[in-house]
């Protein structure tokens, strides 16, 4: 398989409010990478049209595929983000937090970190080919999560943004980008067929298809580290950095979760 950039967004805005702020791209410079994605060939897939193609049951990959996800939900994905991937004719794929939606109502869990879409906005968005896959109900760190209150959340957060959107939900990518075996295994049983990690590097066929790299697109990165990273000519510096800072905090999330087992805590 062609080594594939996904690419993991969050906020595209101006104004982002201090929590979101490190991980928002401002709009000017998501259409200059819209236009670099262009320029270089690249063609979009969904997340769904990329395991489609590696487990054989949809068409095969254009020469030079990219996916574009999107966390969480905010409203200007509908405000900012989708009228520049519409006018380009680009799919995306959006990870949708259940109990964030802005009219979630009974159903809203967690803390929101902005406005976030409403599912009037996340149904237009679905009519205008964007996929929506799932990101928990309350953004949990799942892998923390009792077996209980992590089957809940899965289930949960796909049954309805299925019943919402009226649309199947078989991918979903980790809430902070944190999973296990443990956690792998209930999103399998809850019914998704893939997800999304993060790890910082390009997917290929040797990857566990329930934990797809991606690559990070943030304030910070700039159009050279941007080209350079979907083009595969090395991932840049701060990429590295983030990989072995993810790798090594994974051994103290097990370490954290098997001692509160011990303890009698989950």
């Amino acid at each position: 398989m062609t080594r594939v950039p996904i690419l993991m967004y969050h906020s595209v805005t101006d104004t982002p409010n201090d929590d979101t702020r490190p991980l928002a791209v401002r709009p000017g410079d998501f259409a200059e990478q819209l236009d670099c994605l262009k320029d270089e060939g690249f063609t979009p897939v969904t997340f769904a049209g990329l395991v489609a193609s590696l487990d054989k049951t949809g068409p095969p990959l254009p020469e030079k595929p990219v996916v574009i996800t999107f966390d969480d939900g905010y409203a200007d994905f509908h405000r900012e983000a989708l009228p520049l991937l519409d006018k380009r004719g680009f799919p995306a794929t959006v990870f949708l937090t259940s109990g964030w939606v802005e009219d979630a109502g009974a159903d809203a869990a967690g803390r929101p970190l902005d406005t976030m879409l409403t599912w009037a906005q996340a149904a237009e968005a679905a009519s205008a080919g964007i996929e929506f896959g799932g990101h928990s109900h309350s953004h949990p760190q799942l892998d923390q999560l009792p077996d209980g209150e992590l089957r809940e959340e899965l289930r949960r957060n796909k049954a309805l943004m299925e019943d919402r959107l009226g649309l199947p939900v078989t991918t979903m990518a980790y809430p902070f980008g944190y999973s296990s075996a443990r956690v792998r295994r209930e999103v399998r049983r809850a019914g998704y067929t893939a997800a999304c990690a993060v790890n910082n590097d390009l997917a290929d066929d040797g990857d566990d298809i329930l934990a797809l790299p991606r690559l990070t697109v943030a304030k910070g990165t700039t159009i050279a580290m941007f080209r350079r990273a979907v083009q595969d000519r090395g991932i840049p510096l701060i990429y590295f950095r983030e990989r072995l800072l993810t790798k090594g905090y994974a051994v103290v999330r097990r370490t954290r979760y098997g001692v509160r087992r011990v303890r009698g805590r989950v």
